[in-house]
């Protein structure tokens, strides 16, 4: 308390704001709750324009939007001193955005990712599932040379239907490069190629600061590689219209497995992973996040999609240089066989919408 007594003054002017996450409150509950402050040695005048000190109330309800708690789990209060950089997420925001997919990632989460691969302007950041490119202009933001590649081809170069509403194809400017240039950030694209994730194209060494990517789940974009299901490999008419070629399923416990095995031996040492982990939350263990002998896990962080599934944002760091008998170490892992679950993923998340969608059926019939 004599830490705020100076702010407090009769000579000076203050405001209150509040500020909930994962809950909302009305005006009347705002009020009431910032009238609970009375007993607080408040001298100075209220100035809701331009007040000369901001105090917040912050309230933390937790995490699981389907289960949220009349009060809140931790309570806050301070005095605001500096604003941090959310103004990226309104002036980055993908409805704004030149190009978009069904998979563009949000603003704020883009950012969130560069900043757990520390990225820093010179460093190289890599995306192997691309798309169409939120996650790169994040990273060139902060001043990195960014590059990614991608199976689909009409991603790739702009092509085919758009996914915004109202617009059926997309025009002939809607690209990766577009969305850098749109944010003056063009100077850091490296270039965006077409290629098969579980079919390294690099030369060996260590190439990149950073690798940051949101792989395929199978929910709202296929899991595929290529070659066939009997791995035969047909020749297919190829144009710049409709670029066809053979596919065949990639289980995603061989994508988690094939992206930690490249970042061993394609990120410089220190240099850091960060990828989504879609969790079936009633078989979650910490057992079956994906390891690599090569990589730290720094970090595991949850994002609810659902009362049953989650994704979790994985943060890993080169911490052992990558040698000949590291390709298929986790082969000879014990641990292994839990991380197969992550293969039915996309059968638990629509078993889980199947039943909600029952229920619902049968509470409207009662």
């Amino acid at each position: 308390m004599d830490k705020m007594l100076p702010y407090l003054q009769s000579d000076s002017t203050y405001k209150v704001h509040i500020h909930t996450f994962n809950k909302t409150l009305t005006q009347a509950q705002k009020i009431k709750k910032i009238d609970a402050l009375e007993f607080l040695p408040f001298k100075g005048k209220v100035n809701l324009k331009n007040p000369e000190h901001s105090f917040w109330i912050l309230e933390d309800y937790g995490m699981d939007p389907n289960n949220v708690p009349e009060e809140p789990l931790h309570l806050y209060f301070g005095r605001w001193i500096a604003d941090g950089q959310r103004e990226l997420i309104e002036s980055y925001s993908v409805k704004k955005r030149h190009f978009i997919g069904n998979t563009s990632m949000d603003a704020c989460l883009s950012f969130i990712m560069a900043n757990h691969g520390r990225v820093k302007p010179n460093d190289v950041v890599y995306d192997p599932f691309v798309g169409t490119g939120g996650l790169l202009i994040s990273s060139a933001h902060f001043g990195a040379y960014v590059c990614g590649t991608d199976i689909d081809y009409n991603t790739i170069h702009g092509l085919g239907k758009a996914s915004r509403k109202n617009q059926k194809w997309r025009g002939p400017d809607e690209n990766i490069r577009a969305n850098l240039r749109q944010y003056g950030l063009e100077k850091y694209y490296l270039d965006a190629l077409v290629s098969d994730s579980s079919r390294p194209i690099w030369r060996k060494g260590m190439l990149f600061d950073a690798i940051i990517t949101d792989p395929p789940y199978g929910i709202r974009e296929a899991t595929r590689r290529t070659g066939s299901q009997k791995e035969t490999v047909k020749s297919a008419e190829r144009s710049t219209e409709n670029h066809i070629f053979v596919s065949s399923s990639y289980h995603l416990s061989d994508i988690f497995f094939d992206l930690l095995k490249f970042a061993a031996e394609y990120l410089v040492m220190g240099g850091r992973l960060v990828y989504w982990l879609p969790i079936y939350r009633p078989e979650y263990t910490e057992e079956i996040i994906p390891r690599h002998p090569c990589l730290k896990l720094i970090s595991n962080c949850e994002q609810m999609l659902s009362s049953h599934t989650s994704r979790r944002l994985i943060t890993m760091e080169k911490v052992k240089e990558f040698k000949d008998q590291d390709q298929n170490s986790y082969l000879l892992d014990g641990q292994y066989m839990p991380y197969r679950g992550h293969n039915s993923f996309r059968e638990k998340y629509f078993s889980g919408v199947t039943k909600r969608i029952a229920k619902e059926e049968k509470d409207n019939q009662k």
